[in-house]
C-alpha cells in the first residue's frame, strides 16, 4: 500500500483502538494482568502484628528499635507481542484479511497497556525471527509498531511457531506478559514437532505469562460450495483445483479443522497456556473481555 493509505489505516486502527483502551479495557487489563510482584517502598517501626519477617535488621540495629521494610506491588509490565507475518496471515475472505485483524488486536493490547504506564516490544516471526522492537513507552512507539505490522514484508513465507516462542525466552531476561497471536497454521507439523512446540511453550511460559490468540478465517472451518475452484497454498505457493461441490471433500475439510483445533487445545492445556480464537468476521473485544474476565 502507498504512504498515504497506510496513514489513513493507522489513524483509522489508533482511533478505534485507543477508544476501546481508554473506555473498555483499561479496569480488565489492569486487573487480569499483575506487575513482576513486590517491590520495596519504604522502612518504617515496627507495629503490632506486622511480620517479623519483614523486619529490617541493619536500620533496626542504627536506631535499636525494630523497623520494618514495606512492599507495594510493582505494577508496571512488559508486554512483548510475538506476530505471526507469514503467508498465511495475507488471507481473508470477509471483512478484513488475517493480518490487519492481528494488527488491530495487538494496537488494542499495546493501547491498554500504555494506559497503564507499561512498555510493549514486538518480535514479527515467519519460519525465522523477521524483526524485533525492543519493549518501550509512549504513543509514538505504538504508532510505529502498528506500521510496521500493516506494512511489513517478510523475507520468509512459511511458520515456525517454536523457534518465535524459544526466542523469546531467550531475548527477554526478565518476566513479562507476551501474546502470541498467529493463525497456527504451519505445514509438516509431525509428532517430533509438535512436542517440540508443546515444550517451548511450557518453557516460556514458567518464565513469562504467555497467551497465545488464534486468529482464523471462517473458511478455514467450512468450504463453500462454489464448484471448481483454483487454489493456493500462500505459504509454499502450490497452486491446485478442488471441486467444493464434492460433499465428502467440505466435511474432510470441516473434519481437518476440528481436528487440528483439538490438538492446538491440547498443546494449550498442558503447557497451560491460556489461548482464545476469533475469526476475521467476529468482533475481538467480548473475546477479549472475556479473557481479561477469567485471568481476574
Amino acid at each position: 500500500m502507498d504512504t498515504s493509505e497506510m496513514l489513513r489505516k493507522v489513524r483509522k486502527i489508533e482511533i478505534k483502538t485507543r477508544g476501546l483502551s481508554q473506555n473498555i479495557f483499561a479496569g480488565q487489563y489492569h486487573t487480569a494482568f499483575k506487575g513482576r510482584g513486590m517491590a520495596f517502598s519504604e522502612v518504617r517501626e515496627y507495629q503490632f502484628g506486622d511480620d517479623v519477617r519483614d523486619i529490617d535488621w541493619n536500620v533496626t540495629a542504627r536506631f535499636h528499635h525494630p523497623y520494618v521494610k514495606v512492599f507495594e506491588e510493582e505494577r508496571e509490565l512488559t508486554v512483548m507481542l510475538l506476530v505471526d507475518v507469514s503467508g498465511s496471515l495475507d488471507f481473508g475472505t470477509t471483512v478484513q484479511t488475517k493480518r490487519e485483524l492481528a494488527a488491530e488486536i495487538a494496537a488494542t493490547l499495546a493501547f491498554s497497556a500504555i494506559q497503564n504506564n507499561d512498555k510493549i516490544g514486538v518480535i514479527f516471526f515467519s519460519d525465522r525471527i523477521e524483526k524485533y522492537i525492543p519493549p518501550k513507552k509512549g504513543r509514538k512507539h505504538i504508532l510505529y509498531i502498528i506500521r510496521e505490522m500493516l506494512n511489513f514484508q517478510a523475507e520468509n513465507t512459511r511458520t515456525d511457531i517454536t523457534q518465535a516462542v524459544e526466542y523469546l525466552t531467550r531475548v527477554m531476561k526478565r518476566r513479562c506478559t507476551a501474546f502470541l497471536l498467529s493463525d497456527f497454521y504451519e505445514r509438516g507439523i509431525g509428532e517430533r514437532k509438535a512436542e517440540a512446540f508443546e515444550r517451548a511453550l511450557t518453557i516460556a511460559n514458567k518464565k513469562h505469562d504467555l497467551i497465545a490468540v488464534q486468529i482464523y478465517d471462517q473458511r478455514a472451518k467450512e468450504m463453500p460450495d462454489v464448484g471448481l475452484l483454483k487454489v493456493r497454498d500462500a505459504e509454499t505457493g502450490h497452486e491446485m483445483y478442488v471441486d467444493t461441490g464434492d460433499k465428502r471433500l467440505r466435511r474432510a475439510h470441516a473434519d481437518y479443522w476440528m481436528n487440528r483445533q483439538a490438538e492446538l487445545r491440547e498443546v494449550f492445556n498442558k503447557s497451560n497456556v491460556d489461548n482464545i480464537s476469533v475469526a476475521t468476521n467476529e468482533d475481538y473485544v467480548k473475546t477479549l473481555l472475556n479473557l481479561f474476565a477469567q485471568r481476574a
